[in-house]
């Protein structure tokens, strides 16, 4: 029995430390946000400090910092939407009809490096007057999210039994009504799964963004370049800038939490 406790109480106290290894860098940023250039750079006094809000004004209101919000929103909501459109019937299909091939490809195209992609996407568009325009990020987004999206939902699909379809064709539904009115409503833990991930890596591109995108639609991660400079860097209006960054993401995760485990616990087993 006290061997029993004895390993629970190490278990506790090892997850505590990894606990506080992985939140460390968020802590530093949350409490950098609220500390002038000269207490960061200090080493005295970590947590004990008087707390500023220039950092987080001068972001909105010197940087212009809610354009940016504006078009991350749009390019991230943009791309996991027409990423789903596209790829959950694509993965409805893959996982009933066995088309291994067509998975393969669309793997492939997820395993490719994105950079490999990058050369050719801004040759074309160039040529058709798409740089610095939403639909060239979100076109180049989806590059990645849709294979992603449709490879999670692929083994989501493959575990649902095939007698469900078959209720609804002996009920007298088409294909396409089956997969609208059943598979979809009962798959949502996977789909939210796929789309907060998607939305996710959208949310915190940069490499297509820094080709791609202009000064019109700009994304986050690339306005937060404006606060480096050759002879300093704000650290304070970089780090409020990072947690503004980070803080929908986490919202979105921690609403979604639940949705989240359920849809990854249930597009791993088979059955």
């Amino acid at each position: 029995m006290r061997q029993k406790k004895g390993k629970k109480l190490i278990a506790v106290i090892l997850t505590y430390l990894v606990l506080v290894c992985f939140s460390f860098p968020f802590i530093w940023m949350l409490t950098a946000s609220f500390k002038t250039q000269a207490q960061i750079m200090s080493t005295d006094n970590f947590f004990i400090f008087k707390p500023t809000f220039n950092n987080y004004t001068s972001v909105f209101q010197e940087y212009d910092f809610l354009r940016f919000v504006i078009n991350s929103f749009i390019v991230a909501v943009g791309s996991t939407l027409l990423s789903l459109l596209l790829g959950l019937p694509a993965a409805y299909a893959i996982a009933r009809y066995h088309l291994q091939k067509l998975g393969m490809v669309i793997l492939i195209a997820r395993i490719i490096p994105g950079i490999t992609f990058l050369i050719p996407w801004f040759i074309l568009f160039s040529k058709i007057n798409l740089v610095d325009t939403y639909a060239a990020l979100i076109l180049a987004h989806m590059l990645v999210g849709l294979p992603f999206i449709v490879w999670i939902m692929i083994s989501f699909f493959e575990a649902l039994p095939k007698e469900i379809e078959e209720s609804g064709l002996i009920d007298g539904c088409s294909n396409h009504q089956v997969f609208m009115r059943i598979i979809l409503p009962i798959s949502g833990p996977g789909v939210i799964t796929a789309s907060l991930l998607s939305f996710i890596f959208s949310w915190n591109n940069f490499m297509f963004s820094i080709i791609l995108a202009g000064d019109k639609t700009k994304t986050l991660p690339i306005a937060v370049f404006n606060f480096m400079s050759y002879s300093e860097i704000n650290w304070g209006a970089l780090m409020a800038a990072a947690c503004i960054i980070t803080l929908p993401v986490l919202i979105i995760s921690l609403l979604a939490q639940r949705y989240v485990v359920s849809g990854l616990a249930s597009g791993a087993v088979k059955g």
